[in-house]
This record gives C-alpha cells, structure tokens and sequence, in this order.
C-alpha cells in the first residue's frame, strides 16, 4: 500500500508538473507534506535547498530521497520511475504529435498560458519558506537575506548553488549559542 501511495504520488507531480523540476517543487510539496504528511514543511525545505546544491533536475533528486526517506531503496526506485515515466510518455506523445500543429496561435497560446499558474505557485512556494524563516530570523534579517540573493543570484549572475552552499556551510562553521550549547547536557 505504501509503495502504491509514493507511486501515485510523484505520477501525479509527473503529470501535472508543468515547465520542469521547479515547477514541480510546489506539487512535491503539495504531496509530502500536506496530503500524505510524509514530513514536515521544515523537513522539505532542508530537502529543497540541499537538493538545490547538487547537480542534475532537482524533482528526480526530491523524488529518490523522499522515496527511500519513506520506503529505502524500493521506494527510491519507486519514486523516480514515477516522476520520471509521465515526462517520457508525453514527450513521445506530444513531439510525435504535436510537432506539426507548433506554430499555430492556440499552441503557444497554450504555453503562454500555462507560465502565470506556475509563477503562482513558485510565489505561494516561497512566501510560505519567507514566512517559516521569519519566525528563527525575524522579518530584517529575512529580508536581507532575499535581498542579497538576489542580488548576487540576479544582478552579479552567481550559480544559486553557490549562495546555498555558502549559506550552509556558514551555519555549518557558526560557534553554537550558550542556549544550544546547554541542550542535552542536564542544564536548564
């Protein structure tokens, strides 16, 4: 039954995952945390931006480390082939069928059409990662830290997985806090 729910689940972010892997973050998420509770929204952000660090579509890497997170290898296996067969499918399908009716008005209206809707849900997406991090940052050094993203990310044209990586390791190398520092030590 579990490997039926982690199937249906990334075949659904396959499908309806419209403009790629970032396109499909917000459905991900729809999915593992909020229809199967899978994990936590704080638990899927740090999934999010280490999968942003690595190489390669970041939907197939959330997809393989949710799915063994949830079921080891088989769910691994499980969830890329879910994700990854709609996108092979349709491609066969639309670029053996559609390839003639392309430079028709109603196609690229279509495309046109459909970019709104994720610029939406990347929005949502985001303003609820904005909100979660005001709560550990507060809202000035959120707002400092979108804004020097995108500059570096926008204006100086630096990889975003540069600004993700410095970010972690610079919380990774921070001297802890005497609060965390007495947690598990019997000292209140």
């Amino acid at each position: 039954m579990k490997q039926a729910k982690i199937f249906m689940a990334f075949f659904r972010v396959g499908m309806l995952g419209y403009g790629g892997g970032p396109a499909s973050i917000p459905l991900i998420h729809q999915e593992v945390v909020q229809k199967y509770e899978w994990m936590t929204s704080d638990e899927f952000s740090d999934i999010l931006a280490i999968g942003n660090t690595l190489p390669g579509p970041i939907a197939t890497k959330m997809a393989g480390y949710i799915g063994y997170r949830i079921s080891g290898v088989t769910g691994m296996i499980n969830a890329i082939i879910a994700s990854v067969i709609p996108t092979v499918i349709l491609m066969i399908i639309l670029l053996t069928s559609l390839a003639s009716f392309r430079d028709y008005p109603w196609v690229q209206g279509m495309t046109h059409g459909v970019l709104p809707v994720v610029a939406v849900m990347m929005g949502v997406l985001t303003w609820s990662f904005i909100e979660r991090s005001k709560k550990d940052f507060g809202w000035w050094k959120v707002a400092a830290l979108v804004a020097l993203s995108v500059v570096l990310i926008q204006l100086i044209g630096l990889h975003p997985a540069i600004v993700i990586a410095v970010l972690i390791a610079m919380v990774l190398l921070k001297k802890p806090t005497k609060e965390v520092q007495g947690k598990g030590d019997g000292k209140s």
